[in-house]
């Protein structure tokens, strides 16, 4: 293929899909460097590749009705881009691509059959579990890019690192043997381990290890983190965990986790950003397996499943309630499992003070 000039990547949702594209976006700048390279996300992840430094523009889509789909298509229509990579491949995604005049189009193999088959009869036709930070260099395999294996990342403003910095100097972290973070939710409930174990992990961290404990989440998290918080520090009986959910825009969740020794979390999207920062990841998965290619990528981690349940996965999304009724997926992880996952992790890779 003749060397781009304009490469648009489609990418609209949600955190942890935008923030795995990252290594592309950053082979594509190394191998492209004269080209435009543009990024078209939903407004409100934008902030996650809007200060990208292998970006030229940003193309936000400011809500999914047929008007604002429309504008954006016209937008794209008009800048001509030699190359268009949809890794979305959903029906807003086709929208965009479709008529926009690109030489070369392009759009992520979401091994749908294979996962369909997996979760509805338990067949595994996956040959191996390609991670979907590698199945978006497929989807460029025509631009000749291959993954650097520097794993994700996500630029954060000075001003934003500088703010957050302050707000965690006044914790005087300095003062604990470490620092867990914490983030409890996920988009769905059958992703969610146990709110009291979370608790529990985390008590047993304040009081045996003198840790400080940082809660982090989104908006929707806020009920969820407000409990969790209030159930450790009158169990721990100190102010030993500090509930920064719904207070954070994602760009200060991200420089937040910066502080974190080790980051226990579901798979969610702040997995995904804990990733990016480099920080050591304990994730308990459920009904989730690690073929539909969203385990931690990039950095040091450990993952707890109960991969032997006949059951799972029953979904790649999560869902309201387990279709089985049991929960064993989650159920079966204990606090002992986990808390010896995070000791184990502070023990391996833990800087010293």
């Amino acid at each position: 293929m003749q060397d781009p000039r304009k490469i648009l990547v489609i990418r609209l949702s949600s955190i942890g899909d935008i923030v795995l594209a990252s290594p592309l976006l950053r082979v594509l700048r190394k191998n492209y460097p004269a080209a435009r390279i543009d990024f078209a996300v939903k407004s409100q992840y934008a902030e996650l590749v809007r200060f990208s430094h292998h970006l030229s523009s940003v193309l936000e889509l400011k809500n999914s009705d047929r008007r604002d789909l429309r504008r954006l298509r016209n937008e794209i229509r008009k800048e001509r881009y030699d190359v268009v990579l949809d890794l979305h491949n959903n029906w807003r995604s086709k929208y965009l691509r479709m008529r926009s005049g690109a030489r070369h189009v392009s759009v992520v193999n979401k091994r749908v059959a294979a996962r369909f088959l997996l979760i509805r009869f338990k067949w595994n036709l996956y040959r191996n579990a390609v991670p979907v930070a590698q199945r978006y260099f497929e989807t460029a395999s025509a631009l000749g890019v291959e993954d650097d294996n520097k794993g994700l990342e996500i630029f954060i403003p000075d001003e934003t690192l500088f703010s957050v910095s302050s707000m965690m100097g006044k914790l005087r972290l300095d003062r604990y043997e470490s620092v867990v973070g914490i983030a409890p939710a996920a988009k769905h409930n059958t992703k969610m381990w146990p709110a009291d174990r979370f608790v529990a992990v985390a008590v047993e961290r304040i009081r045996q290890h003198n840790a400080k404990v940082l809660i982090l989440g989104g908006p929707d998290d806020v009920q969820r983190c407000d409990e969790i918080t209030g159930a450790v520090n009158t169990a721990g009986g100190t102010e030993g965990a500090v509930n920064f959910c719904g207070k954070l825009t994602l760009l200060e969740t991200a420089a937040a986790l910066d502080s974190c020794d080790v980051v226990l979390c579901n798979d969610s999207g702040i997995m995904h950003l804990a990733a990016a920062r480099q920080r050591n990841v304990v994730a308990v998965f459920g009904p989730t397996v690690r073929e539909f290619g969203f385990f931690p990528y990039g950095t040091n981690s450990t993952v707890l499943e109960q991969a032997g349940l006949s059951c799972r996965p029953c979904t790649h999304l999560g869902s309201a309630t387990c279709p089985e009724g049991h929960f064993r997926c989650m159920l079966d992880t204990t606090v002992e499992n986990v808390s010896a996952a995070v000791n184990a992790t502070l023990a391996k890779y833990q800087t010293p003070a």
